[in-house]
């Protein structure tokens, strides 16, 4: 069977499982909205939609689930933490360059008390799951049986840009935010690559989302959430700031992924993602 065409029976069944879990969640809640922790359940949904049928394709490509990028041997090992800690890292240096240029503004507390670590541990557990989900999604098995159809580079190249065009359906969206996307997920095909999994990645995108969202309490890729840590503000161009983009926006961005690809390449120079093409 083609690569291809297993890969469009991953995504057939994702969407199946997905539908179904939707017609529950209408069931349960049949109005649209709704408290800020119905987030965390369409979240779950939606990662439960993708990586439950990669169980299937395991035993269907004969392979052990974790070799999808998700090994159980690996999880929230140091690669998941050292990704954390880059992801934040590199967000908070942009921060901090913005507010030098005066486009960026802490301003005072937004929560105050108990809700401040609720909101802060609530946002952790809500961008772990989206991290899953996204990276499991795009490179995980996907990445996986289109490398034994197209090679690395070009399947990371496909998803990449899908990556970057799924992000297309936020409200507050922009052209800039859509390329820094699909850039930025194009590195995280390199952090694959290297580390050998998806834990570094997932890592990072928890991180990066939960800056931005809670504790800098700005715009992710065009959604402003409710419960953020401050009442920050943005000043100046667009180009600079972002603006309803939020970091992602900004031109500034671009450096910032291009620095994490030096820094990366240099830091984990081995190749240890390893795929037969011919089973």
């Amino acid at each position: 069977m083609y690569a291809g065409t297993r890969w469009l029976i991953y995504l057939a069944m994702a969407g199946i499982v997905l539908l179904i879990e939707g017609a529950l969640m209408h069931f349960v809640h049949p109005h649209a909205g709704g408290p800020v922790w119905w987030g965390m359940g369409a979240e779950a949904s939606m990662m439960l939609a993708a990586i439950l049928p990669g169980f299937v394709m395991a035993r269907i490509e004969g392979r052990p689930f974790g070799d999808f990028g998700l090994p159980a041997r690996g999880a929230f090992s140091r690669n998941f933490w050292v990704g954390t800690l880059c992801g934040i890292a590199s967000l908070t240096v942009l921060m901090l360059v913005l507010r030098a240029a005066g486009a960026f503004t802490f301003g005072s507390l937004a929560l105050h008390g108990g809700r401040i670590v609720k909101f802060a541990l609530y946002y952790a557990v809500l961008f772990l799951v989206t991290g899953f989900f996204e990276e499991f999604l795009l490179r995980g098995y996907s990445q996986w049986v289109l490398t034994k159809g197209m090679n690395f580079w070009p399947a990371a190249a496909l998803l990449s840009v899908a990556f970057g065009a799924i992000h297309g359906v936020n409200p507050g969206e922009a052209k800039t935010g859509l390329v820094a996307a699909g850039l930025i997920g194009f590195f995280f095909c390199l952090t694959l690559r290297r580390t050998g999994d998806l834990w570094w990645a997932v890592g990072f995108h928890m991180a990066w989302d939960w800056g931005e969202s809670y504790l800098y309490s700005v715009p992710d890729s065009g959604t402003l959430l409710p419960g953020h840590l401050i009442n920050s503000s943005f000043h100046g161009p667009t180009w600079l700031t972002g603006g309803s983009v939020g970091p992602e926006g900004s031109y500034l961005v671009f450096v910032v992924i291009a620095a994490l690809w030096v820094v990366f390449d240099r830091a984990y120079p081995e190749v240890k993602y390893g795929v037969r093409l011919h089973p």
